[in-house]
């Protein structure tokens, strides 16, 4: 249904406390003076927000990989039995008979990959991918991110048994790369992300089509028949109702695992199928209302009959695609992937392993294909694909952040034990086994380092090698109009933001402080108010906006918008007639616009644009046309705005000298005696630091004789590294 959009996890009134600068000492005795209960109580949200998150699932993975290789040395035959018990499934007289690391491998692994192909299609839907010009450079980076390693792994294995596990070698493990990544990026913008994702879904897909092809035995045509025509059957679905969908699709997906299953082919291939051609899409506000009054229905006339339409209007208001990611990311992340880490990841280890390991071959050419053939390839391909288009075609992201990128990818597991299950058996596959794991943990080091030197360098320079000069893709349509808007702030402002909200949604009314305190009171940052009235939940929410409008005729828009949102439960006509005697306002005439609806095309203009991009809830924020997703909190909303700043500053500065990309003689520079930090640009002068203490304006680095407010015009403040977990006012 069309609803607020409730995600503000702090209170109005706690965010403007946040506002306050709190000392070391003061935290301290609050700590020290803190009942146990408060300290268990944090104890207890910090760990939910560890585990809530890509870092969470991460986190749980290694403890069960650091559980398995504890468990397969302290009992290594109870350890082999527990997973070699046979375990069957049947129906009639047909069974299927297998052991349960087989059942978890191709069995439970099958919604593992049914949420990478519903990632895959989510991007390109909605995502960085929707443009299908962009297909070409992580398409042609991922795939020679599994070619070149590949090649590697075969230069060292060419003769043998070990030949045959080059598929070992190729394959990112997407889940525990960005758990890895969200721990170190606090710092870093998100399209990084967004790019790692890009080459990870073009490696799973890939590997998939690498595990069908090349490591299924004795295919036989009528089982894969069968498969064929299930999945079949399941595009065909598409057209039917939800209601009668979801059962059908279970069965005809379950026929086609078996059927897969029975042909030879890895049936974990059915899983990413499906998530394939499951689309993705945005709820429309009309589908939103539709199921706001199947519910309204269900109130007036609550029945069994009524209930199961208000369900169903609200389900089907939703895409396939959330749905089921909504439905199977927890489980996969924190069940299925670690039961396939406890059940895979054990190896006895022993001195006479690990010394053979050194010289293995396999573990060699693994360790190197990873290692070194992933960061090599992505950065080559992506320098290539650049200069072969004339640079029409460049890396989303800067040249560090696709170095750092190509060395995360170098961390393989899932995927990797699963082709070295089996390409191996025995010797070599403890050999491959310990391979995968030291190159899952080189590369997690060698892509810290590249971020934390890259976060030495000024900020200038930091910019550049971290965002690059490819424009985002913007989510907002249409630009600002100042003449037509309600905007607050200065016109060339580095950040814009765009807010749709509903004066009658409690959570507009709890993110206001936060824009108005904050927000606005930053010389960098420009606002715009653009009205969304959720009339079928909130009924006042539409004679509101247009009260506002009223008001902006007469040139009181921002008073009369502040007053609104703190007295949302009073917007009767009457209240709204005080509020304009309280403003001074002309009553009669306010009182002719509203009885007249002089305004309601204004208004309606602005749900216009809010149908145009994608807007169905309140409060929906547009960060320099990109659109935020998740909390309204202050933390939340800082981190947009200094990801938003960061690449409005790197659009805006001037080049970057070479040498301070000297990473040795940045340090000697930082590290030298005391003192304010001099920063020679290319023509001689110099970059004078902010005064100590002071905290400059991080929106602008402005040209020598521009005088900004409160600063002396042949002054040029250096920009620092912010903080959105601890910015203060």
């Amino acid at each position: 249904m069309t609803a607020c959009q409730g995600s503000v996890n702090v209170p109005g009134m706690q965010q403007r406390e946040r506002l306050r600068i709190v000392t070391a000492f003061d935290e301290e005795a609050v700590t020290a003076t803190s009942p146990p209960a408060s300290r268990t109580r944090r104890a207890a949200d910090r760990a939910k927000a560890l585990l809530s998150g890509e870092s969470g699932g991460a986190a749980v993975l290694v403890a069960a990989l650091l559980a398995a290789l504890t468990w397969s040395n302290a009992f290594p035959a109870l350890y082999r039995a527990a997973w070699g018990v046979q375990l069957s499934l049947g129906l009639g007289g047909s069974r299927l008979v297998l052991d349960l690391r087989t059942w978890i491998d191709n069995g439970l692994m099958t919604f593992f990959f049914l949420l990478v192909g519903l990632e895959a299609r989510t991007e390109l839907d909605l995502g960085e991918l929707r443009e299908r010009r962009r297909l070409l450079l992580p398409v042609g980076a991922g795939m020679m991110a599994m070619a070149i390693p590949v090649a590697i792994y075969l230069a060292v294995n060419h003769t043998g048994p070990s030949a045959h596990g080059w598929g070992v070698a190729m394959s990112t493990d997407s889940a525990l790369a960005l758990g890895i990544f969200s721990v170190m990026s606090r710092r870093l913008p998100g399209r990084i992300r967004t790019f790692l994702l890009a080459l990870f879904v073009v490696d799973d897909l890939v590997a998939l089509l690498v595990i069908a092809t090349f490591y299924s035995h004795d295919i036989r045509p009528v089982p894969l028949a069968v498969a064929g025509a299930s999945f079949a059957a399941i595009l065909a679905t598409r057209t039917l109702p939800v209601r009668r969908r979801g059962g059908l699709v279970i069965a005809l997906g379950t026929a086609m695992w078996a059927g897969l299953m029975g042909s030879g082919v890895d049936p974990v291939v059915a899983g990413l199928a499906i998530g394939l051609v499951t689309s993705a899409y945005a709820p429309l506000r009309t589908d939103l209302e539709r199921a706001t009054g199947l519910v309204r229905l269900f109130r007036e006339q609550p029945s069994p009959h009524r209930a199961r339409s208000a369900v169903v209007g609200m389900v089907s208001a939703l895409s396939d695609n959330a749905r089921l990611q909504h439905r199977y990311h927890a489980w996969t992340t924190y069940g299925i992937v670690p039961l396939f880490a406890l059940a895979n990841g054990g190896i006895t280890m022993n001195a006479g392993l690990l010394r053979g390991a050194a010289s293995s071959p396999v573990t060699i050419g693994i360790f190197l294909a990873y290692v070194i053939g992933k960061p090599i390839s992505i950065v080559v391909t992506s320098w290539a694909v650049a200069r072969l288009s004339r640079g029409q075609l460049r890396p989303p992201v800067g040249w560090a952040a696709v170095a750092g990128s190509g060395a995360i990818a170098g961390i393989g597991f899932t995927v990797s034990l699963l082709i070295a299950n089996l390409a191996f058996s025995g010797r070599l596959l403890e050999e491959a086994k310990i391979g995968i794991l030291a190159a899952a943990a080189a590369s997690a080091v060698l892509s810290w380092t590249v971020y934390r030197t890259t976060a030495l360098l000024p900020q200038a320079a930091r910019n550049r090698a971290l965002i690059g000069s490819t424009p985002p893709l913007l989510d907002l349509v249409g630009g600002i109009d100042p003449a037509r808007d309600h905007v607050r702030g200065p016109e060339r402002a580095a950040v814009t933001v765009v807010e749709y909200g509903d004066y009658e949604c409690p959570h507009c009314s709890e993110a206001d402080p936060v824009t108005r305190d904050l927000l606005l009171s930053r010389p960098d940052v420009r606002y715009v108010w653009r009205h969304l009235p959720l009339s079928d939940v909130h009924p006042h929410a539409r004679l509101a906006a247009e009260a506002a409008e009223a008001a902006a005729a007469q040139g009181a828009f921002w008073r009369m918008h502040a007053l609104l949102l703190q007295h949302q439960d009073r917007l009767e006509m009457g209240d709204l007639l005080g509020y304009a005697a309280d403003l001074g306002l002309d009553v009669r005439r306010f009182h002719r616009d509203l009885r007249r609806r002089a305004h309601a095309e204004r208004v309606e203009r602005d749900i216009i644009s809010a149908d145009r991009n994608g807007v169905s809830g309140t409060p929906t924020f547009f960060f320099n046309g990109q659109r935020h997703h998740g909390a309204h909190d202050l933390d939340a909303l800082m981190h947009a705005l200094d990801a938003a700043l960061a690449g409005s500053e790197h659009s805006r500065l001037l080049a970057v000298p070479k040498e301070q990309f000297c990473v040795l003689r940045l340090v000697a520079r930082r590290y030298r005696a005391r003192g304010p930090r001099r920063l020679l640009r290319p023509h001689g002068l110099e970059l004078k630091a902010a005064a100590a203490g002071t905290r400059p304006a991080p929106g602008h680095l402005r040209p020598v004789g521009h005088a900004g407010p409160g600063r002396r015009s042949d002054v040029i403040p250096v920009l620092r590294e912010t903080d959105s977990s601890s910015s203060a006012v």
